[in-house]
Order: C-alpha cells, then sequence, then structure tokens
C-alpha cells in the first residue's frame, strides 16, 4: 500500500466528508424509493403515483449506480485512492442516466413543476464537481 506524496488540507478532508453525506443521502433516497410500501405509495398524488409505476428498471439500476457509486467513490476519495475518479465517472454516468429519463422521457417536470427540477440540477453539477475535484486531486498528487 503506497502512501501519496502530499499531505491534504483540511478542506479536502471537508470536502471529502460532505461528498460523503450527500452521498449516503442519495442511498437512503433509493433505499426509500425501492422499499415503499403500498401505502406511503397510495399517499402520494395519483400522478406521482404514475411516474412511480411508469419508471423503467433500467432507471431505478442508473439511480443504484449514481447513489451507491458516489458513496463508494466518497469513501475512496478520503482513502486519497485514485480509483476514487473512475468510480465518480461511473456514478456520474447514473446520474446523467437517470436525469435524462426525468427530464425528457417522463413527466416529471409536469408533476413537480420548475421547482422540482432544482435538486435535479444540483445533483447533476455537485457529481461534476467530485469528478473534477478527484481529478485535481490526482494531479496534485493528494490521491493515488
Amino acid at each position: 500500500m503506497s502512501e501519496s506524496s502530499k499531505k491534504p488540507g483540511i478542506s479536502f478532508l471537508i470536502i471529502g466528508i460532505v461528498a460523503l453525506v450527500w452521498n449516503l443521502m442519495g442511498v437512503m433516497a433509493y433505499l426509500d424509493q425501492a422499499y415503499m410500501t403500498e401505502e406511503e405509495l397510495l399517499a402520494k398524488s395519483v400522478a406521482e403515483q404514475a411516474l412511480y409505476a411508469d419508471a423503467p428498471a433500467w432507471v431505478t439500476g442508473a439511480f443504484a449506480i449514481a447513489v451507491f457509486g458516489g458513496a463508494l467513490a466518497s469513501i475512496l476519495l478520503l482513502l486519497r485512492k485514485k480509483l476514487a475518479t473512475f468510480v465518480f465517472i461511473l456514478s456520474f454516468a447514473g446520474i446523467v442516466a437517470q436525469m435524462s429519463y426525468n427530464f425528457f422521457m417522463s413527466d416529471a417536470a409536469e408533476v413537480y413543476g420548475p421547482g422540482g427540477m432544482i435538486m435535479p440540477i444540483m445533483v447533476l453539477v455537485i457529481g461534476a464537481f467530485l469528478i473534477w475535484y478527484s481529478k485535481k486531486m490526482e494531479q496534485q498528487g493528494v490521491i493515488s
């Protein structure tokens, strides 16, 4: 096991921990959706119920790749492993696939309105940032 040549600053630790917490919140959202009870589903509006019912399996798979990949990549980042960048890229591919469906192939924008698109855009921006940040840490020798 080789040590990285450059010691990370406090900002590295803060960004890594925030990234892990963010992605663990995504894992919780995935698990909430995957294990939603019939009662929880019926408590949603008819339009929201239709969104859940109509979502193809590949969208659920993309969601899983996005959040579990992001959590794993965040752990790898904190462990200062170069593999973090690759896993963040895989996670981002899951984000793009899921958001492509939500933005262009479903009625999510109509069901949730313009305000409902803020979180998906944040997810895309944060996912792209984490790829950029992990690449930057590689270049600086913080992760290897």
